[in-house]
């Protein structure tokens, strides 16, 4: 009987997930447009406990979709943020721990993929800042893994996100 039907293996992608707007319209995207199965992926390098514990909670309201958080903590301040403190790596007064994380962030991002068996990473950068390209040149570097930005990528304003998460 069944024989007649087809099995579908959807890729897996881990998406670099924040649970805001660009990353939770993401989600759909990833699995409309491009058939992948999400898998959301957080990395606490210290941020307040809300931007830790939205992602899960999102995740979960969103469709229950498989979620991993990060303690990569440690590791940030004492590969990233000592050194840099050392350096006094500050730009116009203000110290540089948001461009420190993303190299951090985006390396167990890989881990994440890599321990999934996912064919794709994700992440909700715009066109706009130095995040993509902070991103993927880590991703690049340390895997073969398709990097997919679904916001840069199909130039979605914030209005045309906003439609598409209310639709």
């Amino acid at each position: 009987v069944f024989d007649s039907y087809k099995v579908i293996v959807m890729d897996k992608v881990v998406l670099a997930f924040s649970g805001g707007l660009d990353t939770s319209v993401c989600i759909k995207l990833l699995e409309e447009k491009y058939g992948m199965e999400v898998i959301t992926a957080c990395v606490d390098v210290g941020q307040p406990r809300e931007e830790v514990e939205r992602p899960a909670r999102v995740a979960e309201e969103l469709g229950n979709y498989k979620h991993h958080t990060v303690d990569a903590r440690e590791e940030f301040a004492e590969n990233y943020i000592f050194p840099a403190i050392k350096a006094n790596a500050v730009y116009e007064g203000y110290p540089l721990s948001t461009a420190l994380a993303r190299p951090l962030i985006a390396e167990k991002i890989v881990e994440v993929a890599e321990s999934e068996g996912a064919s794709a990473i994700a992440h909700g950068c715009t066109g706009k800042g130095n995040d993509q390209f902070r991103f993927e040149a880590v991703i690049r570097s340390r895997t073969d893994l398709e990097v997919i930005a679904p916001i840069r990528d199909l130039n979605l304003t914030r209005t045309e996100e906003m439609e598409y998460a209310r639709s």
